[in-house]
């Protein structure tokens, strides 16, 4: 049922008839699969390393592996996709990722998951980008709102789901289940691209040699500045010989990568169509909504876990509501995107993200689930505001032979965003937590009156239980230092939340790069 005659087609090349809305289900249920597996094994980790006989941070390469090879195979996927041809390399990827998933939960040991973990990461890099690519080059600029929201809603929704389902399998099956839980899924998707995605058509890249030099540049560049960006917080940053060594390498493997290939006739990576203004302010703006897309979601279920003691199924349904929203208005929003001015509509999103994070940033310990229901639920609907727009007024206005390669580069800043807001949060975290330790420790004095009267009211207290005046004293002193690492760690929530508020209203003006979006958008964009 690929397309093979012109009837599909309309005279400017995009497909007609039903058969585009199948092949955009298509793609995006492979996007999809790859968008969730990069949260879901978040919660399976202690299970993981408990099974494995792993140590802490020997389980963190389950995840850091997979994001390693995620976002090299990102810049790349433009560049494979026409040496092999789209369809071919879709198809190739999902069955690459399926067959990963199942080794992945086969694995007898750490060694063999995470190489499994690292072979998933590459063949997932190329289902994301090549997904979003494909709609723009199915549908024309005036469907391009919904089909956009068809593939939006399992990547704005993946990094909430992945945590709500990956808990509820760990628990009741077992963490080899959230790989297993691909293959159906996984099966269903390379059924559905073999019959309905567009034939390949013949093109002149397998005669142009591969580029090879630009491929190791890149992934020296983009690998390393990822593990430096996952394993930094771990290693202590640069105080460790390990990471210097690779923010160097990251650095002088970027600079040679860009020089090279904007010097090489047929480069791996097509950095020239950054030259689209649209597509240079979308992709930085890109990045910052990928700060507060998984930075916001990585400190939520983190306090959800450390200060309210929720269980990772707990923590999960904590943020499905808020998945659900933004379903729910990237479906609306789809038919309305390409009648509503784009930057309208991404300014609304980020001024309304940036009021969420100021409201979470009043969390207290006594702070429950209901609320923070409405918080999490505008935040998801706010950030669609943002996300699918975004994604119209920057890859919109590009050639349609610059839209795979542009996409590349979109989606690989997202990536990267959400990577970099993640190290920098944790570490802000960290760094925060023990300040605020730090000032409120200057108040437990033996000479301050109001800390003696609560001492003297917890040893009362521990003493009616049956202890003996010592232990009670050093229970007392316990409970007081632990009440004082709380409200350090609640304040320095109440710090990242609205670091990262801040950080969206610094964004907006951006804004004045891009285009309106919508059908509007295919106007060439000024270089």
């Amino acid at each position: 049922m690929a397309i093979s005659n012109s009837s599909s087609l309309n005279q400017a090349g995009y497909v007609q008839g039903p058969l585009k809305w199948a092949i955009a289900f298509s793609a995006s249920l492979g996007a999809i699969l790859e968008v969730i597996d990069t949260s879901i094994v978040n919660v399976a980790l202690t299970s993981m390393q408990a099974s494995l006989g792993a140590t802490v941070s020997e389980i963190g390469w389950v995840v850091t592996g997979y994001a390693i090879a995620n976002v090299v195979l990102i810049p790349l996927s433009a560049w494979l996709g026409d040496y092999f041809g789209k369809k071919t390399y879709f198809i190739f990827s999902l069955i690459g990722f399926t067959i990963a998933s199942v080794v992945c939960g086969l694995s007898i040991n750490l060694p063999m998951l995470i190489a499994s973990r690292i072979a998933q990461g590459l063949f997932g890099g190329g289902l994301l980008a090549k997904a979003q690519a494909i709609l723009f080059e199915t549908f024309p600029p005036a469907e391009q709102g919904l089909a956009q929201a068809v593939f939006g809603v399992g990547v704005i929704s993946g990094p909430a789901i992945g945590p709500t389902l990956g808990g509820y399998l760990t628990d009741a099956l077992g963490w080899r289940w959230i790989f297993f839980i691909n293959i159906p899924f996984g099966i269903l998707a390379v059924v559905m691209s073999g019959m309905f995605l567009p034939k390949d058509n013949k093109n002149k890249a397998k005669n142009q040699g591969v580029d090879w030099l630009g491929i190791g540049l890149l992934v020296v560049a983009i690998g390393c500045m990822q593990t430096v960006l996952e394993e930094g917080e771990k290693e202590d940053w640069f105080s460790s010989g390990f990471i210097t060594s690779l923010a160097v390498a990251s650095v002088l493997g970027l600079v040679l990568f860009i020089w090279w290939e904007l010097k090489t006739p047929h480069p791996a990576v097509a950095l020239r169509v950054l030259r689209h203004r649209s597509l240079a302010a979308g992709s930085f703006l890109s990045a910052i909504v990928g700060m507060g897309l998984y930075g916001a979601l990585f400190a939520v279920p983190i306090f959800a876990q450390s200060i309210l003691h929720f269980t990772a199924t707990q923590t999960g349904l904590l943020l499905a509501p808020g998945a659900l929203a933004s379903a729910i208005v990237m479906i609306m929003l789809g038919k309305l995107s390409t009648k509503i001015d784009a930057r309208l509509l991404i300014a609304i999103g980020g001024v309304g993200t940036a009021l969420v994070m100021f409201d979470l940033s009043k969390l207290t310990v006594q702070t429950g689930t209901d609320d923070l229901f409405w918080p999490l639920v505008w935040r998801g609907a706010f950030t669609v505001l943002m996300f699918l727009p975004l994604s119209l007024a920057t890859l919109g206005p590009l050639p349609k032979q610059d839209v795979s390669a542009g996409s590349g580069f979109y989606n690989l800043t997202r990536q990267l965003g959400g990577s970099v807001g993640i190290a920098f949060l944790t570490t802000l975290l960290d760094k925060r937590e023990a300040f605020h330790r730090a000032i409120l420790s200057t108040n437990l004095s033996v000479y301050d009156f109001e800390t003696n009267q609560r001492l003297d009211m917890l040893t009362g207290a521990m003493q009616s239980q049956g202890m003996d005046a010592t232990t009670a004293q050093q229970q007392a002193l316990a409970l007081l230092q632990q009440t004082v690492n709380t409200q350090a760690a609640v304040l320095s929530f109440a710090d990242i939340f609205r670091v990262v508020g801040v950080a969206f209203l610094c964004s907006l003006p951006l804004l004045l790069f891009l285009g309106k979006g919508g059908a509007a958008a295919k106007a060439p964009v000024g270089h």
